[in-house]
């Protein structure tokens, strides 16, 4: 699976790093470092959303506060648990 954040301007004063952070650090205690693969966009072209995150290619919109929640809603169910 191939989970992408938008790093471009407007997303990265809404948090986007805190997110890649958060989201480099539950990949790694959940173990899917082989199944989920984090990728940065320079940008997604829907700046409004708020920070931009596509899961395999379908577009969510993220804040540091909900990384934990995103992960366990859209990214945990992909990987099968």
């Amino acid at each position: 699976m191939k989970v992408t954040v938008c790093i471009g301007s407007a997303c990265h004063i809404k948090g986007s790093r805190k997110i890649v952070e958060q989201l480099q650090e539950l990949v790694e205690e959940h173990g899917l470092g082989d199944k989920v693969e984090l990728d940065g966009s320079l940008c997604m072209k829907s700046c409004r959303m708020g920070v931009c995150v596509t899961v395999d290619g379908k577009l969510h919109s993220v804040s540091p506060e909900r990384t934990a929640e995103f992960f366990e809603q859209s990214i945990l169910p992909e990987c099968g648990l």
